[in-house]
């Protein structure tokens, strides 16, 4: 719609807030208390038959936003629309009067929101409607809603007015409810097997966690650069120590990284912590807890995701590193610590790497490139090289591979755990290795935790972490393409001229 138009359109409306004034009424009232919900009409009426409807004259109280309006002459039918969902209105001369009547006509737009009181009925088309006994403007909308929504389609538009977006397409409100959904079933989960929920800081001296670029903030009055929390691991881990066994947070994240279908600068973790327990035994809480929100949220533990099927059932098969890439690579299965090999095969694909780089962070490359996107139904890829997994615990018999794994739904990672490294010694020579390649060039590297390496040294018992990506696992869960489509207000460009 042209510029122009929508002025017109804003003066048109303008004029009517004063015309509301100019009767002696509030365009803007809050004295209006909503009784009843459209849901709750609709649900108590369902199926009953008009004369019982009509005959139970109960009175009730709705406010909303109209959505329709349809001018009868001496009648008015509206849409209302709330959280719960929708119901028609009714309003005729005989009921509230000429002078409401004329009153509503002239100042009434679709997209105020309005507070109505009457009885239900049935109308000859068979529709539930409320017969309007009392009516008022509570919000007078100065701007138009997109006519049948046909006048807001650009994707960016969508997501920089969500708004809108939630006015008009209960599709995304819908989205947005099982992501809550999502989240209450996890958090339920956990806290039935003993885990407590604890809070850790956002800004933190030294960022760690995780393999990232942090955003970074000063504090005036101490004087010193603070680090916008990229993971709250090092913090959870520390309460291991001081003897909370089993802890959890539901926490933002900040990664200083690119924008995707698949990233957002800002996005949601569950992390959690288990004392005297291995990345196996969390491969198994896994399973039954991602079934469990499936269910809760969808109905049962198969789903459709981009027209395919998927399958929450368990078990879901776990495989090495080591295994996987040579099940669906030409690097055979002893010549996945190769270098020669893997930079061959690198090359030939187009892989970027670094010379320095060795096997293990070249494997996991290739891994990420090649094998990752294939992954449809739920598995876990387990044996992790060290190279890349600085806090994670060596494995037992072979100590270039650590106890971890990531699960990866419908070709992209939804969860990443280990056992966790409790040797303070060991830790402080990962975090010196770190170090140097952050000298090296490397700025997601760990900078060394001198604190995090003391609390280590007070003793932390053997333990297992995960995180799970909130937004990823919502995507699946509600069928949606982009992350974008699952945060309510993602992070854009600046719109033009702002």
């Amino acid at each position: 719609m042209p510029d122009q138009d929508e002025g017109q359109l804003r003066a048109i409306r303008r004029a009517k807030v004063d015309r509301i004034r100019e009767s002696g009424q509030d365009p803007y009232p809050n004295d209006f208390r909503q009784e009843n919900t459209c849901g709750e009409v609709n649900a108590r009426y369902e199926g009953m038959p008009a004369d019982r409807v009509e005959a139970e004259a109960i009175r009730f109280v709705l406010a909303g936003r109209a959505t329709a309006l349809r001018d009868f002459g001496n009648a008015v039918f509206l849409d209302l629309a709330d959280r719960t969902g929708k119901l028609q209105l009714f309003l005729s001369k005989k009921v509230v009067g000429p002078e409401v009547l004329k009153h509503v006509k002239k100042t009434l737009d679709v997209g105020d929101i309005v507070g109505v009181a009457g009885t239900p009925f049935i109308t000859r088309t068979g529709e539930l409607t409320l017969n309007v006994q009392e009516f008022r403007i509570l919000v007078k909308s100065l701007q138009a809603l997109p006519e049948k929504w046909h006048g807001l389609t650009h994707v960016e538009t969508r997501l920089r007015q969500r708004y809108l977006d939630l006015i008009a397409n209960p599709k995304v409100r819908e989205t947005f409810r099982r992501r809550s959904a999502v989240i209450e079933s996890m958090r339920a989960f956990l806290k039935e097997r003993g885990f407590l929920e604890v809070e850790t800081p956002m800004m933190q001296p030294i960022p760690g966690g995780a393999a990232a670029r942090p955003f970074v903030t000063h504090h005036n009055t101490m004087d010193m650069d603070l680090y916008l929390r990229i993971a709250p691991e090092l913090y959870l881990k520390r309460l291991l120590v001081g003897g909370f066994e089993r802890v959890f947070e539901i926490n933002r994240n900040f990664r200083n990284e690119g924008v995707s279908i698949q990233h957002n600068p800002e996005f949601t973790m569950l992390e959690f912590y288990q004392a005297y327990a291995t990345f196996e035994d969390l491969m198994d809480l896994t399973e039954q807890m991602i079934a469990r929100a499936a269910t809760d949220v969808c109905g049962g533990t198969r789903i459709e995701y981009g027209g395919n099927a998927v399958d929450f059932a368990a078990p879901w098969p776990r495989m090495r590193m080591e295994e996987i890439v040579p099940k669906h690579t030409d690097i055979p299965r002893d010549g996945t610590r190769d270098l020669d090999a893997l930079r061959t095969y690198a090359d030939k694909h187009e892989i970027p790497f670094e010379k320095e780089e060795g096997w293990g962070s070249l494997l996991t490359r290739i891994f990420d490139k090649s094998v990752e996107h294939r992954l449809e139904q739920p598995t876990f890829v387990t044996h992790y090289p060290v190279e890349i997994s600085p806090l994670a615990r060596r494995n037992a018999e072979d100590p270039e591979v650590v106890d971890r794994f990531e699960l990866f739904i419908a070709g992209r990672e939804i969860a990443n755990a280990f056992s966790e490294l409790n040797d303070p010694e060991d830790q402080r020579a990962r975090f010196e290795q770190q170090a140097r390649a952050r000298v090296a060039g490397d700025e997601e590297a760990h900078q060394m935790d001198e604190d995090f390496v003391r609390a280590l040294e007070y003793g932390m018992p053997p333990a297992a972490g995960e995180g799970v990506g909130i937004d990823r696992l919502v995507m699946l869960l509600t069928d949606s393409a982009s992350i974008r489509d699952v945060i309510l207000f993602p992070l854009l460009r600046r719109e033009a001229g702002g």
